[in-house]
């Protein structure tokens, strides 16, 4: 997980900059301490999120790990590159090469900030809408599914336990924190008073439609997921002239393979249409939808429609909805030094 960071380059830098002797290993033990945390934060995201996401997670540690050892070995060598003037004096002073030091600071410190932004990226993993790759995608739906209902329900029986007895207090599921929270005194005015005093009730009109908003955006997404899975099962492969259509559905990915490489319209059409070559794959690809089929149809103009199609594809499909972006606690925030700041 670690990376090597030079102790002699750490140890330079030191004596181009301060007057203190150098403390053998601290550059190092510095690295490391700030590569544990994050690790610790990716431990917390594990315990969050679906396995299927665990190995991008890692992948993301290692990047981390590696950029921020990168750095540390950049910012060490630029800060051994020219003395301080408090250490060299002003006589003779390189001045020119003290302004690419600065220079290069600069632009080390842009490369700092993007390495603090993958821990933001591992903070999102598995937050977002479900991918439908997920070998435990369905459970996810119908657990995002449930526990939605679950909320709706109880800000309901909250809203008619405080009609009943115009208090919270020993209203169930709703802990002291939250009571605190609903009933805190404010200034109207400003828009900062309790839902209470706003709108005489815990939780008001506008938040319960929220609510259901996203029952009906989870239940889409499930539907869409189970309408995917039976149209894969009846029919994986489409057959056309100079190659097919294939529905990868553990890649999450709608795929045109062609015998040869097509003309430059059809390559043309297929990018137009949101699809993108993967060397990988070997095949034009994109996300595995309802929409991805029919551009690919387009594309390629082919207009019969699939050969087997999914029972629920023959009544009127609910509009797609996309899951509103779930965000992690911001408590999970790391925070670091520079080095040699």
């Amino acid at each position: 997980m670690y990376y090597e960071i030079n102790e002699e380059t750490a140890r330079r830098a030191n004596d181009m900059n301060s007057m203190r002797d150098y403390r053998p290993g601290s550059a190092t033990a510095e690295y490391r301490a700030a590569v544990d945390e994050a690790a610790a934060l990716v431990e917390r995201c594990k315990q969050k999120v679906s396995p299927f996401y665990h190995e991008k997670l890692d992948a993301l540690l290692d990047r981390y790990a590696r950029r921020l050892a990168a750095y540390y070995n950049d910012y060490y060598r630029n800060e051994a590159a020219c003395p301080s003037i408090l250490i060299s004096g002003g006589s003779n002073f390189p001045v020119r090469k003290k302004e690419k030091q600065n220079s290069r600071r600069e632009t080390l410190m842009h490369e700092y900030n993007e390495i603090q932004g993958i821990l933001s990226k591992i903070k999102s993993v598995g937050t977002g809408p479900i991918d439908f790759s997920d070998p435990h995608a369905r459970e996810m739906l119908v657990e995002r599914v449930e526990s939605a209902k679950a909320l709706h329900e109880s800000k309901k029986q909250a809203n008619a336990y405080y009609r009943k007895h115009k208090t919270l207090d020993g209203c169930p599921g709703i802990t002291e924190k939250d009571r605190e929270w609903l009933t805190r005194p404010g200034v109207f005015a400003k828009g900062d008073g309790s839902p209470l005093a706003l709108y005489g009730v815990p939780f008001p009109a506008y938040d319960l439609q929220r609510d259901t908003a996203n029952i009906r955006s989870y239940a889409a997404r499930l539907e869409e997921y189970d309408r995917l899975q039976a149209r894969c099962d009846a029919d994986t492969d489409t057959e056309f002239d100079g190659g097919r259509i294939v529905r990868n559905v553990e890649q999450n990915r709608l795929q045109i393979l062609f015998d040869g490489k097509p003309d430059e319209e059809i390559r043309a059409a297929l990018k137009s249409s949101g699809f993108r070559w993967s060397p990988k794959n070997q095949a034009w690809q994109r996300q595995l939808t309802r929409n991805a089929e029919a551009a690919a149809r387009q594309a390629l103009n082919l207009t019969a429609a699939p050969s087997v199609p999914a029972p629920e594809e023959q009544a009127e499909a609910a509009p797609q909805e996309i899951a509103p972006v779930e965000y992690a606690d911001t408590d999970d925030c790391l925070q670091y030094s520079i080095p040699g700041v």
